[in-house]
């Protein structure tokens, strides 16, 4: 999204984390269960020995004989034992919950076969009220035995001061590990069913950040935008003047940590260009005198909720926020990056060999410059070489270049495709929120970062409050994806 609605956000600064540590600490200080917890006991690498003992641990806290209290203090421990432990422990640690507490299979085939036996019995007309009884009690049996015992851990940390947090830091931590065993798959994806259950955009709340708000609230936005990286706070405060909006996005679970962050420029008309955009020497101009908002960057700040999705209508929730404060705003658009255009563009032209299937004009306008060069020829070369475009920078080549790579970049955002979805994420992202694209920007982002993804190319995606829910489900039922003519010709150039 100029924007980073991809859903793995850069890790959290050393400095963040330590701070992030020592608030799970104080949260959970005389939770614990002292001297028989386990914190004093594992060391940071997990030993066989200590195997042992957290295996217990974890049984005593799925079992808690003596009630809630025992069990959450026992959680609580178990909490506090993983954020001491180095990498290494940490693996052992969410492979003994994954390996140790995954669904009995013995179990499960054992409530198939009597829910089987309750639905294939005779059933006798004056017995049918009592057989229909045992059915569902045998199927809730069933259901019951396909839930793994981790899964009822897990929801006992739900229990406590950021311990929702505490499980996204975990799914997070399990999802940088290079191991994929299959029950560790199976433990991130349990843990991604809760925390889904638990984020959607109906609980999150919308907060204006300005230059007032809290300074720990700023430092994070600071650490956490990885779209147009915010070099110093001289650069933060620029981004929070009159003719600028910033949002965080919390829940209410996690009211210290923002879930979402959202940037947009008041100005006139789209813009083409994030640097013309983020020019520090701009004048900035009232808010009420401009009649465009532009969403250039869109961080997503827990890495542990990667995939979970916060529902469809994000960007409208914004957008109709800032039409109840700014009534002058006429027009809602983005100016996105392609994150995934150039790795898409090397395996067409794999795919394509010389044959790039271009019109008769634009082969013509670009065999007419660098010596007759061959189309295939050129592209591939700045596509191996991005920084390559910067150097011919308003040559007679590049030129002819621009037509070619942005009809190249209609066809990728147009038809390339997992499944109905388009492949781009930021585009299925603003899509299925409701957008539609408006416009293709040739060098919109000649950064280095902004080259080796997308050849510089960015978009527009423009929001239409009266067409949103409608691009919308037509988007997430059929796959259609809404364009303006101009972006529908590039296909046919």
């Amino acid at each position: 999204m100029a924007d980073r609605s991809r859903t793995e956000p850069a890790l959290a600064p050393s400095g963040l984390l330590d701070r992030t540590l020592r608030r799970f600490r104080r949260a959970w200080r005389g939770v614990g269960l002292g001297p028989a917890g386990t914190k004093d006991v594992v060391g940071p690498d997990v030993s066989a020995a200590d195997r042992d003992h957290l295996l217990a641990q974890f049984r005593a806290c799925l079992e808690a004989r003596r009630g809630e209290v025992e069990a959450r203090a026992r959680a609580a421990a178990l909490g506090a034992t993983y954020l001491g432990l180095s990498e290494t422990g940490k693996r052992r640690f969410v492979n003994i919950l994954a390996e140790e507490f995954d669904a009995d299979e013995a179990v499960i085939d054992a409530a198939i076969d009597a829910y089987r036996e309750q639905s294939t019995g005779a059933v006798d007309a004056n017995d049918a009220q009592a057989d229909t009884g045992d059915r569902h009690r045998a199927l809730q049996r069933l259901r019951e035995a396909l839930v793994a015992p981790r899964v009822r851990l897990l929801t006992r940390f739900n229990e406590l001061s950021l311990g929702v947090k505490f499980l996204v830091d975990m799914r997070a931590d399990i999802l940088r590990m290079p191991e994929r065993r299959p029950q560790l798959i199976g433990l991130e994806r349990d843990l991604k069913a809760l925390l889904s259950s638990w984020f959607d955009i109906g609980f999150l709340e919308l907060t204006r950040i300005t230059w007032n708000s809290p300074a720990a609230l700023l430092e994070k936005l600071i650490e956490y935008e990885a779209v147009h990286a915010i070099q110093s706070w001289d650069d933060l405060k620029d981004r929070l003047e009159d003719d600028r909006r910033c949002y965080a996005f919390v829940h209410p679970c996690m009211p210290d940590e923002p879930l979402i962050f959202v940037e947009i420029a008041l100005v006139d008309g789209l813009t083409d260009n994030i640097h013309e955009l983020l020019d520090p020497t701009r004048s900035p101009r009232p808010a009420d005198t401009t009649d465009t908002a532009i969403f250039y960057s869109i961080s997503n700040c827990q890495s542990g909720l990667a995939g979970v999705s916060f529902g469809n209508f994000l960007i409208k929730r914004v957008v109709s926020d800032l039409s109840k404060d700014l009534p002058n705003l006429k027009t809602f658009s983005t100016l996105s990056p392609i994150p995934g255009f150039r790795r898409w563009l090397e395996r067409h032209l794999e795919e394509a060999g010389d044959d790039l299937a271009l019109s008769d004009p634009l082969r013509a306008a670009l065999t007419g410059h660098g010596d007759g060069v061959n189309p295939a020829t050129a592209l591939r070369e700045v596509v191996a070489s991005p920084e390559r475009l910067i150097e011919m920078e308003n040559t007679a080549l590049a030129q002819a270049l621009a037509p070619i790579v942005k009809r190249l970049c209609a066809h990728y955002l147009l038809t390339a495709r997992h499944g109905h979805r388009a492949q781009d994420r930021v585009a299925h992202f603003h899509l299925s929120n409701g957008a539609r694209i408006e416009r293709l920007n040739w060098m919109g982002d000649y950064t280095p970062q902004g080259l080796a993804a997308s050849l510089g190319m960015m978009v527009n995606y423009r929001y239409v409050l009266n067409d949103v829910d409608k691009h919308h489900e037509e988007y997430v039922s059929t796959g259609n994806i809404r364009a303006t003519s101009q972006v529908q010709r590039m296909l046919k150039d």
